[in-house]
């Protein structure tokens, strides 16, 4: 009888589990993996081999130096776009020393958005785990932007640019 009772309890709990997976937020970031054209789930954790990134739980665009607007992280950090990476399909380049001065933005939980079109965000496979894309293109922090607000890494060696909330490169509004 206890026995059974046993296995009643897990075959529930089992069954739960799986109902509760197939439940996603609504603020979920979801993409097409490059390799297929099945969804991709977007939790993981930083694969760079240097330090761990932190998520970026929200989006949002700002104007700073007399840009048009740039995509900043939650803590107003704002994100890049290399000329190297391709956007269609989605593909990193940035690898080995790289990571250690631009930052891949990697997602652990939902991103949420404002004052971007959500269908632009997706990710793309860093060594099997999600980095965060816009407009197809890889996002990354710069190591040179110490505070909220700075855009030391636009322009740099003529490759890497603050990204547009379209995921075009940041360019001078006016």
């Amino acid at each position: 009888m206890i026995r059974q009772h046993m296995v009643l309890a897990s075959a529930a709990g089992l069954v739960s589990a799986l109902l509760l997976t197939g439940c996603g937020s609504a603020n979920d970031v979801s993409s097409t993996d490059p390799d297929s054209s099945a969804p991709v789930a977007t939790a993981a954790s930083d694969p760079a081999a240097s330090a761990p990134a932190a998520p970026a739980a929200l989006l949002t665009v700002r104007e700073m130096k007399g840009t048009a607007g740039v995509v900043t992280d939650d803590k107003g950090m704002t994100l890049y776009r290399y000329d190297k990476d391709r956007p269609n399909p989605s593909k990193w380049t940035c690898a080995g020393q790289c990571t250690k001065t631009w930052k891949p933005v990697m997602v652990q939980d939902g991103v949420r958005a404002e004052g971007i079109e959500k269908s632009l965000l997706g990710t793309v496979h860093r060594d099997g785990k999600p980095q965060l894309t816009l407009g197809g293109w890889p996002l990354y922090r710069y190591v040179g932007d110490t505070d909220a607000g700075q855009m030391n890494g636009q322009g740099k060696d003529q490759q890497w640019y603050a990204v547009s909330p379209t995921g075009r490169k940041s360019t001078p509004s006016g």
